[in-house]
């Protein structure tokens, strides 16, 4: 038996700290995340969803021409065509996980999108506009079905955030919480070559198709250690359940190595940038409903998780209570974090195949040698 080829150089542990390859999307370095250059920050104050998808997907920020051009792209394709509504709305919703119905919604998509196979780039602008408009109406139209409600179609003049939240409930949003959510979608966008991106590129560096690679990436996120940290998050709060029993519950959970969900993160060190800016919304949109002590028993566990282990809260520990006071179902969060990622996800795409090599490592290998019959 040939021997077998040993790789000094192989990692284990979830390919940590490894470049695996070279971008021009998003970056961390330390506490500050940038996309293309800009620092999330300032998209978050200065910019709108929107606007952030065309960067994303352009390397540059739109002309106000552009963007008009952009939004009414993203606009008309918000509109899902009856049959594909009817299609939608006979697949099971009882006792299925949404992110499983997501994945399967978004993969039915395809069968009707005539250019579902094409990877050009006019192909790929198209189904981009497509998937990113249709992925905040696929999470409404689960919402809406699952409880028995007509469907509601997109408001062609009106946002991503507006629509979203106006599909979901069945009345408009006001002003301040469309700016928060659209700030949430923002901050969501992208985060350089997280798990779900990771896959996407890798099922695209096969030069699969654009609709196979979002969906990779859907059951990526699908997981708890990656999209449903945050749903994790509002249930502890909710066992919680005041703020007199907070610090001790999370003092006994930390003491016998329970982990809490939304703490702590495999690049940032120093916190993370996207967490500062949603204890800000979670502070104002919480007092804002009446449930201040949502925020408040937040607080108290940062205070006390920063100083028994020393760890500073990610996206997912105050998002949490940023979606919950805008009464989204809590198992929604995670859809509601491929409404935004989606157009992270494409701009890797894209640059997958812009640039492509298929993906293939190798595996250090462990196993039993020389075996014989």
């Amino acid at each position: 038996m040939a021997a077998v080829e040993v790789y000094e150089g192989a990692v284990d542990k979830g390919l940590e700290g490894v470049v695996a390859c070279t971008t021009g999307i998003s970056s961390i370095v330390d506490a500050t995340l940038c996309f293309r250059g800009y620092t999330i920050d300032d998209l978050a104050e200065k910019s709108t969803f929107e606007e952030v998808v065309y960067l994303l997907w352009h390397d540059r920020r739109p002309t106000p021409a552009e963007l008009a051009t952009f939004r009414k792209e993203i606009s008309q394709e918000m509109i899902l065509r009856p049959e594909v509504v009817k299609q939608l709305q006979s697949l099971p919703t009882k006792g299925v996980h949404p992110m499983a119905w997501l994945r399967t919604a978004t993969s039915l998509l395809s069968l009707y999108d005539a250019d579902s196979q094409g990877i050009d780039e006019k192909a790929q602008h198209r189904i981009g506009i497509r998937l990113t408009a249709k992925m905040a109406p696929l999470v409404a139209l689960f919402e809406r079905t699952r409880t028995g409600q007509p469907f509601i179609q997109a408001n062609p003049e009106k946002s991503i955030a507006w629509n979203f939240l106006n599909m979901m409930f069945g009345k408009e949003p006001d002003a301040e919480t469309v700016k928060i959510f659209d700030v949430c979608l923002i901050l969501h966008a992208d985060h350089e070559l997280n798990c779900s991106a990771f896959s996407a590129r890798v099922t695209s560096s096969s030069l699969s198709d654009i609709y196979s690679a979002v969906t990779s990436a859907i059951g990526t996120l699908k997981g708890p250690l990656h999209g449903g940290a945050n749903e994790q998050v509002m249930l502890m709060l909710k066992e919680i359940g005041t703020m007199e029993k907070a610090e001790a519950w999370i003092k006994e959970a930390l003491a016998n190595k329970v982990k809490v969900m939304g703490f702590g993160h495999r690049v940032y060190k120093n916190g993370d940038p996207r967490a500062r800016i949603l204890r800000t919304m979670s502070e104002q949109i919480t007092k804002k409903v009446g449930e201040a002590h949502w925020y408040e028993m937040s607080a108290m566990i940062d205070h006390t998780v920063q100083k028994e282990k020393g760890l500073l809260p990610n996206v997912d520990f105050y998002s949490a209570t940023v979606y919950n006071s805008m009464r989204i179902p809590t198992d929604l969060f995670t859809p509601i974090f491929a409404v935004s990622r989606v157009s992270g996800w494409l701009a890797h795409i894209f640059e997958q195949y812009s640039k492509n090599r298929i993906y293939r490592p190798r595996g250090k290998w462990i196993g039993k040698e020389g075996l014989k019959i």
